[in-house]
């Protein structure tokens, strides 16, 4: 028998000697033929390789190939009996015409999804934008509300009610250099606290809404400090003027690019000098406290002067008055006092000529007999 592989080449394979599976020897043309009755009743020829060994035309089996590999799989022979979703055991529940229920069961979930997407609760510190095949249409207040089905309208909702922060600089490590009124520098740190005005404006007019509050606030704090003072930025009125001052030019700045945005308030954390010159900016700083003590004793000084002279003037004004009312008797009281507090800090004695009168000068007595008692000093006896 000659036989042709898959390359086209001639195989010539001897069967003499050997059994054709179709009845005979291997030799062409002296085998077996159908119809022969050499083995008994049992006819010869070629067999049929789709009948069973045992011969004749029952339990014949089905030539189709799809028998032969409907129970393999990529893991291999499927066992029998198996009921999971991949068995032959698993059947999709049938409704009582026969027909599937998993159509049903999907148009079930499509219909929910819709209404899922079509209603939409709003709480008391939110607001929604909707956007019609992604074009805005209206804002959706505090509540229920319901649109149409996902993707017609789509729903974004935002707090508009909570305070956001913005800290300037981001690190409390960088540094903030702004040039004052006066030429000198200042590390300023800040933070800003604002909130959603108009939620459309925040979500369409401006692409980085939180980028657009550090800008507007880091020009208006560079605006506000130059034209301030280095010694107002240290002072807490000075602070607060330039918070107050940031804050109405943000707004300005932000309603004029209609960003939707409302600023609460600025504070400022930190205002210090650079750390390059922070030795000699105490240095300044204590020799100003020192010119400001002096400068306050100077004053004290002066109050207690003008209060004296205040009084005398009063008490002055008082004796007029009383001058005035008696002339004479004003001027020998005033003669009087005057001479009497002249000689009470003099050690002579003026007397006129005429009746010259003994005079006993006991004060000079007095201290004439201080200066020469000897110093007495007081000695415990012997044996105490």
């Amino acid at each position: 028998m000659r036989i042709f592989d898959g390359f086209g080449q001639r195989i010539s394979l001897a069967m003499a000697g050997k059994k054709s599976p179709w009845g005979g020897s291997g030799n062409d043309g002296e085998g077996d033929k159908p119809g022969s009755s050499e083995s008994g009743d049992k006819p010869k020829g070629p067999r049929n390789p789709w009948l069973p060994p045992g011969g004749g035309d029952g339990g014949r089996r089905a030539p189709n190939i799809e028998d032969i590999f409907k129970s393999r799989g990529p893991e291999g022979p499927r066992r029998s009996g198996g009921g999971g979703p991949g068995g032959p055991g698993f059947r999709f529940p049938q409704r009582p015409g026969g027909k599937s229920w998993f159509p049903v069961a999907l148009a079930g979930i499509v219909v929910f999804g819709l209404f899922a997407s079509s209603v939409h609760l709003v709480e008391a510190q939110e607001k929604a934008v909707v956007k019609t095949l992604g074009n805005f249409t209206r804002t959706m207040e505090p509540g229920l509300n319901f649109s149409a089905p996902f993707p017609i309208e789509t729903v974004d909702v935002e707090d508009v009610e909570g305070v956001r922060t913005v800290r300037i600089p981001g690190s409390n490590s960088q540094a903030k250099l702004i040039l004052t009124g006066d030429q000198n520098l200042v590390d300023l740190s800040y933070i800003v606290r604002w909130n959603i005005k108009d939620l459309a404006g925040f979500k369409f007019r401006v692409v980085d809404p939180i980028e657009t509050v550090n800008d507007a606030a880091e020009a208006a704090m560079r605006a506000s400090v130059a034209e301030t003072e280095l010694d107002e930025t240290f002072s807490g009125q000075g602070r607060a003027a330039i918070e107050l001052d940031v804050r109405e030019r943000m707004q300005r700045t932000l309603d004029g690019y209609q960003a939707g945005i409302r600023v609460l308030g600025v504070e400022i954390e930190k205002a210090d000098p650079p750390a390059q010159v922070v030795d000699a900016f105490r240095d300044v700083q204590v020799a100003e406290q020192n010119a400001d003590a002096a400068r306050n004793q100077a004053r004290g000084y002066a109050q207690q002067v003008l209060a004296q002279a205040e009084g005398e003037a009063e008490a002055f004004d008082k004796v007029y008055e009383q001058y005035r009312l008696a002339p004479q008797v004003t001027r020998q009281r005033l003669y009087y006092e005057t001479m009497e507090r002249v000689l009470s800090q003099t050690d002579k004695t003026i007397v006129e000529t005429n009746n010259v009168t003994p005079y006993l000068p006991l004060p000079e007595i007095k201290r004439r007999a201080q200066r020469s008692a000897p110093a007495t000093t007081v000695t415990a006896p012997e044996g105490q």
